[in-house]
């Protein structure tokens, strides 16, 4: 790409309430330039236009007429983003989604493969192997302070959903392993490499709920996951995802066992979250990091500058569609271990992503 081009055209599609953080680290990239918003209520793109400039869309054909647009920002609800995803790339734009990038192992590949077809990049949340913690924690990692990693622990406590959400049921009737079980799975294969086998309990913890408007409602999706996950790469996680016991943090830790010390991450999600590393048998000590602040807690539309960059740059993304498929594939595997009552293997392969690189210390 010619060094005269420094911003790549964007459009938002879906203007739920993540669109809101969305919009607001966009305009701060200056590899991006936000064109407009798209939802099926006009009154949403309208009120995000408000808010953050550019124009309505009157529907999502008008987006991909628009040769100017060249990320499609998928934010639309989680059933639709296969059949959005395939629009656009049929229509030659990039797309960055919200994850899941499917519901089934077989069209999540299916897309990448079209992608790939296209020439056209494709990637999907999460991202927060992007985030200033996280890389740091992979850094002491890959730093080989840790010796040889062999067990990791990851707590994902989320709490109810209707103590901070006004409409809670599409996020059980999603499951929690599809919600937020997503992010610590997506951080350890970055970390480690694909999965090779997996498996997996699940139950209904608390099946009466209210809404914060006083209605009732119950749910039959597991709200509790408890999985086993074994990596290529020798090491082994226990990972736990629900939607009942409240948050000790932001979300839940990661822990990380080596032969000469362990590492722990405070929150796989906030980019400010702590990270402390401690020798075998000996205390634990900061590592400090150049997180964005806690007030920023994360950028969920750091995969979006990155695909500009990519495409500025001419490389290759650090949040594939591959990966993003390859942990589809991880749940998806989870669930039918949990069917079975056994193990379940995982056969797909992705490329690793690269670190940030970002710059940290250990305490002395």
């Amino acid at each position: 790409m010619s060094e005269e081009k420094k911003q790549i055209g964007a459009a938002i599609v879906g203007c739920g309430n993540i669109s809101t953080s969305y919009a607001e680290n966009m305009l701060k990239y200056p590899e991006l330039k936000l064109l407009g918003f798209n939802d099926i209520d006009a009154s949403r793109s309208e009120e995000c236009v408000y808010k953050y400039g550019g124009k309505v869309y009157a529907s999502l054909d008008e987006v991909l007429d628009d040769s100017e647009v060249e990320i499609v920002v998928n934010l639309t609800i989680f059933q639709v983003h296969a059949e959005v995803i395939r629009k656009c790339l049929e229509a030659g734009k990039n797309v960055h989604t919200e994850k899941p990038i499917s519901m089934t192992s077989e069209e999540s590949w299916s897309l990448v493969k079209l992608a790939e077809e296209k020439g056209l990049l494709l990637s999907s949340s999460p991202v927060t192997f992007m985030g200033e913690a996280q890389d740091a924690a992979w850094s002491v990692i890959q730093s080989g302070k840790l010796g040889e990693v062999r067990l990791a622990y990851a707590e994902v406590n989320h709490g109810l959903i209707e103590d901070w959400h006004p409409n809670p049921g599409p996020f059980y009737d999603l499951g929690v392993i599809w919600d937020v079980g997503v992010y610590p799975l997506t951080l350890l294969t970055a970390f480690f490499g694909p999965v090779k086998r997996v498996l997996g309990y699940s139950n209904v913890l608390k099946k009466d709920h209210v809404t914060m408007n006083g209605e009732p409602f119950s749910i039959t999706t597991p709200d509790y996951y408890l999985a086993v996950v074994e990596l290529e790469s020798g090491v082994t996680c226990r990972l736990s995802a629900n939607f009942y016991a409240k948050m000790s943090y932001q979300g839940g830790s990661i822990e990380f066992h080596g032969d000469d010390g362990r590492l722990k991450l405070g929150d796989f999600q906030n980019f400010h979250a702590p990270v402390e590393f401690g020798e075998y048998a000996k205390p634990y000590k900061k590592v400090i990091h150049n997180g964005v602040g806690a007030e920023k807690y994360m950028e969920f539309s750091r995969g979006v500058q990155d695909m500009a960059q990519a495409i500025i740059e001419g490389r290759d993304l650090r949040s594939s569609a591959s990966q993003a498929a390859h942990v589809i594939d991880t749940i998806a595997a989870i669930l039918k271990s949990i069917e079975k009552r056994g193990f379940v293997e995982v056969k797909s392969k992705f490329k690793a992503p690269s670190a940030m690189n970002y710059e940290y210390k250990i305490e002395e």
